[in-house]
């Protein structure tokens, strides 16, 4: 099979596009001819071998496809050859087919395009979990999202709108705010302040009229995650998606006592691992909110898989504002 590969750990750059022999189909997978894959910022971590979770070399690397279903394992009831479905594997998704364990695929309706399934995969889901089994959403809460500008972050943003809250968008540059606004924030607030300990709480009790925000979702870490703290609520929950920042914060837990907040994480791929079925469950309603035209896939680029390379290094150097999508046919 063509794929963009991996043969040794490195930079976007010295990946190559080639052949590579075609996966082995299991008793419980499915052999899917790839149409569509979203690049996600973990790939280039995956690239560069920083993840946490490693793939034996060489490799394709790519956590989001979309395609039709060519074979299945001898196991498998739930899917045909010709069905249409979008997948969620650790790796192997910029590649013209792909292996997926059966439980890690989802009927794709016939009105969601390919292109459009990937972009609303690893994000959404990422964000999904986040938001309503960490951060336990109710409709009319306030949710600060940090990173608001990222992938996840504007997944979060609009399913705060969709689903019935008030979101409040962190950004570090202000033509950063229309797109967040876009995305379904209520409210934008200026990470580039100074004293940010103390202005990001000024900042979300001024738009709350005093009040501080009943969840905060996280992408970044380092001090803005300590800052995010403050500005929660009593009784809010705090979510730790990443740390974009590059630093990893430390938490002094009396704090936590003192306000009645907790702090959680969220390891997406932990779910798709663990409880594919909920994943399965929360792709459907992503699917949903699609259709009902709730929530947005934002695909900004489109590129054939050859040229997977150059749109990485455009990913990494966040130069793209949307998602980047690779195609195959």
């Amino acid at each position: 099979m063509k794929a963009l590969i991996v043969r040794k750990f490195g930079e976007p750059g010295e990946t190559e596009f080639g052949d590579i022999p075609d996966p082995l189909v299991g008793e419980h997978s499915v052999l899917l001819d790839v149409r569509s894959a979203a690049i996600n910022y973990p790939d280039l971590l995956v690239i560069r071998g920083r993840y946490q979770n490693l793939p034996p070399l060489p490799f394709a690397p790519g956590k989001d496809a979309a395609g039709v279903v060519r074979q299945v394992g001898s196991a498998v009831r739930t899917f045909k050859p010709g069905d249409r479905v979008v997948a969620h594997m650790e790796y192997g998704a910029y590649a013209s087919c792909a292996a997926v364990p059966v439980g890690n695929c989802v009927t794709l309706p016939p009105s969601i395009s390919f292109d459009d399934a990937v972009a609303i995969g690893l994000p959404f889901q990422t964000a999904f979990f986040a938001l309503c089994e960490r951060g336990r959403f109710a409709p009319g809460d306030t949710v600060l999202v940090t990173g608001a500008s990222g992938a996840v972050g504007a997944a979060a943003l609009q399913l705060v709108r969709a689903l019935g809250g008030i979101a409040i968008a962190a950004v570090n540059r202000p033509e950063q705010a229309e797109q967040a606004f876009i995305d379904g924030a209520s409210h934008v607030v200026d990470l580039s302040m100074p004293d940010i300990r103390e202005s990001l709480r000024k900042q979300v009790q001024d738009a709350m009229d005093g009040r501080g925000a009943d969840i905060v979702l996280d992408a970044l870490g380092g001090h803005v995650f300590g800052a995010a703290l403050r500005a929660l609520t009593w009784g809010g929950r705090a979510v730790v998606i990443g740390f974009a920042s590059g630093e990893i914060p430390q938490i002094k837990v009396n704090y936590l006592l003192v306000k009645n907040i907790e702090v959680s994480g969220v390891q997406w791929s932990d779910y798709r691992d663990r409880q594919p079925q909920r994943v399965s469950e929360v792709q459907h309603k992503l699917h949903e909110l699609f259709e009902a035209g709730k929530i947005n896939a934002r695909v900004a680029l489109k590129v054939r898989v050859e040229n997977a390379t150059q749109a990485l290094s455009e990913v990494d150097r966040r130069a793209i504002a949307g998602r980047v999508i690779l195609t195959f046919k």
